[in-house]
């Protein structure tokens, strides 16, 4: 039961989620061909990324919130970068398997944790700045 509670904090990470899903799934090749200056090259690669960075953060707010403190914890992050793998992964898989009108890539994935990796660094460095300020 408590993890329907932990849940009723996530909302904004869940949303997310669903935004990201059916961003990263739609079909981007007619309006690729009538808004050609604004899709450049990697465009993909940087949404993925900040796609990621998003998801991360409000995982970390969710949890933030649901323990009423900032506690620093290594599961937390654990369990944080394993949501991101799965999201990410179930992505590539849907684009693989199901929109086959957009393309799987390895390297979608590496952004996807890139963007991951740089939201649990700035969650790290913000609760060592916390640490530090409430120390003095």
């Amino acid at each position: 039961m408590a993890q329907f509670k932990a849940l009723k904090y996530q909302g904004w990470a869940i949303l997310w989620t669903i935004i990201t899903l059916v961003l990263c799934n739609i079909d981007l090749s007619s309006a690729s061909e009538s808004s050609a200056g604004f899709f450049f090259n990697g465009f993909d690669k940087l949404a993925h990324l900040g796609f990621f960075y998003v998801l991360t953060i409000l995982l970390f707010y969710g949890k933030i919130k649901y323990q009423h403190n900032y506690s620093f914890r290594s599961l937390t992050i654990f369990k944080v970068i394993m949501i991101s793998v799965v999201v990410g992964g179930g992505i590539e898989l849907l684009q693989w398997k199901v929109f086959t009108y957009r393309s799987a890539e390895w390297w979608d994935f590496a952004c996807d944790m890139i963007g991951c990796l740089m939201a649990v660094f700035s969650y790290i460095l913000l609760h060592l700045s916390n640490y530090n300020e409430t120390k003095v």
